[in-house]
């Protein structure tokens, strides 16, 4: 298992080595800045070296333009750096993520006309986290043209960049949110080592216990073969999936948060129980928070919001939400997951104006607020719109259900019961661990591990879903 991978013993013995060194250079700032960065590379690097370079690249570029528009008078300069910026950070993700993906489309397009001759196609893999680290990039140099962050150094975006604990999979962090930090001395005494050692664990039970579980014994079995099993096993399968990917997702948060705070980091929230969601809107306040804020910031508000009237707005949620999707991945699976989530956004807005003095029941518009999303889940699940399509058929077909077993059902239904705790009472929980003396809080972490471990057994951790994106 690739160092990028947090629960692993190899990554744990990489950290281990970091964070005593981090604390040691830490009031050496000449020293550890370039450490952090060097080691942050190494992290990346670990799969394949040269996806290090396409990092520097995108660092000295939008260094450049950053401070071009930071020390030119000129408006006309400043704008035509920042777009030669934003061009070059969206040109990466259109070579390496979406180039094959157009070019099959336009074959396929050529060949219903008998015009079939196969366009030249890269094989390029996909870089891990490239999709995080350019959109990162864009709002640097972005605030900097608004006047909301001052352009730096070099060394401070790489670092601003390629922080190894949220690299590869977020949250997505602003340089307003980081770069401050980097210049406030850190001492090892004040480290929130209880709280990030809560988070750890909290986020390896989210991954091994129930998302690497429901992923094993349900979701991956009935969406590889939807037609081979029954209709109570697809829709175990479809709320398998919500669970699945909310544990595996907000998981690797929690134990980036944590792991960040080990070396005396605050990393934004990304989660904050969003199937407990009353709505869409309320949904995407609720989930990958970063991202939602990125869009709303960086696509919603300049395509102009909701300033030009109720049809361009519903155009404009429309468009940030399919680009949304698009962001995801290079196929119709995601760009339909992001219009169903657009296109629900839309009638809620126009219902809200239109029928402002109705209320819906709370209870009412938690069921279909979950359903919607559990609906646009398949997509974002399936392999193919095939598959998509083939599984909300099958949720009505008949037949055995060996697949719905207890284990599974308690799994699904405990993870969306427990978004119900307040949040206080996980802080109380995480107060008292805290409060207890070390070889308590010892035992409990370890006998956590225990679990873990034998809940990944021999087959391993499986790779986080969002590390594709």
């Amino acid at each position: 298992m690739p160092a990028v991978s947090f629960p692993t013993i190899e990554f744990a013995a990489f950290f281990v080595v970091v964070f005593i060194l981090s604390w040691a250079l830490m009031p050496h700032p000449r020293a550890w800045r370039p450490f952090i960065l060097v080691t942050s590379y190494v992290f990346y690097g670990w799969l394949d070296w040269r996806w290090v370079l396409l990092l520097v690249g995108s660092s000295l570029v939008n260094t450049v333009a950053a401070q071009v528009i930071a020390r030119s008078p000129s408006e006309r300069t400043r704008k035509r750096a920042l777009i030669a910026a934003i061009v070059f950070d969206l040109g990466l993700l259109c070579v390496f993520k979406y180039l094959g993906f157009f070019v099959a489309e336009v074959d396929d397009a050529l060949d219903s006309i008998a015009l079939g001759s196969p366009l030249p196609l890269l094989q390029i893999v996909l870089p891990i986290g490239i999709s995080f680290f350019t959109f990162q990039a864009i709002s640097y140099v972005v605030d900097v043209y608004r006047g909301e962050t001052r352009a730096t150094s070099l060394v401070d975006v790489a670092i601003l960049q390629a922080f190894f604990p949220h690299l590869v999979a977020g949250p997505i962090v602003r340089a307003n949110e980081l770069l401050p930090q980097l210049r406030v001395p850190r001492d090892p005494r004040t480290v929130l080592a209880g709280p990030a050692l809560f988070l750890i664990v909290g986020g390896l039970i989210k991954k091994t216990v129930v998302a690497d579980e429901l992923a094993r014994n349900v979701v991956d079995p009935v969406f590889n073969d939807p037609s081979a099993h029954s209709g109570p096993e697809a829709l175990l399968a479809i709320y398998g999936f919500a669970a699945q990917i909310y544990c595996d997702f907000s998981g690797y948060t929690d134990m980036a948060i944590g792991i960040a705070l080990l070396l005396g980091f605050q990393l934004p929230q990304n989660f904050n129980r969003p199937y407990l969601a009353l709505s869409l809107q309320d949904f995407w306040r609720r989930w990958h928070m970063t991202l939602s804020r990125w869009l709303r910031d960086y696509l919603y508000i300049p395509l102009g919001g909701n300033r030009g009237g109720p049809r361009k707005t519903l155009r404009n949620l429309m468009l940030t939400m399919l680009l949304g999707g698009l962001w995801h991945g290079a196929a119709w699976t995601f760009v339909i997951w992001g219009g169903i989530h657009g296109g629900a956004m839309s009638i809620e807005r126009w219902t809200r104006e239109r029928f402002h003095r109705f209320h819906m029941p709370a209870w009412l518009a938690w069921l279909i607020t979950f359903h919607v999303v559990c609906l646009a889940w398949i997509f974002f699940r399936s392999p193919d719109l095939s598959t998509a399509f083939d599984m909300i058929g099958q949720v009505f077909a008949g037949g055995p259900s060996p697949l719905v077993t207890l284990p599974m059902v308690f799994l699904v239904v405990a993870t969306i019961a427990l978004q119900v705790v307040p949040g206080d009472l996980w802080e109380r929980g995480e107060a008292w661990l805290v409060a207890r003396p070390v070889a308590v809080q010892g035992l409990a972490i370890g006998l956590v591990m225990v679990a873990a471990d034998a809940a990944v057994g021999q087959e391993g951790v499986a790779p986080f879903i969002y590390f594709q994106f």
